[in-house]
């Protein structure tokens, strides 16, 4: 059950901000296409949001490993 428990923790970690990733990357794409001249604005806000996100999941990764391991 634990090893269940541990899993689904992990999953949850994991999906999450891979959502995050692939609606940024979405949307980003989608702006880009749209007006091309305003990639100075949106590489950047792209790219914070794309690095928050990765944070989210590596601190939840770190404190499943730190409760369960």
């Amino acid at each position: 059950m634990r090893n269940f428990i541990i899993l689904l923790v992990m999953v949850l970690t994991i999906v999450g901000p891979s959502a995050v990733i692939a609606a940024i990357g979405f949307a980003s794409i989608r702006a880009l296409g749209r007006n091309p001249s305003a990639a100075p604005k949106i590489l950047p806000a792209m790219i914070v949001s794309l690095v928050f996100a990765e944070a989210v999941a590596i601190i939840g990764l770190l404190v499943l490993f730190h409760l369960f391991g």
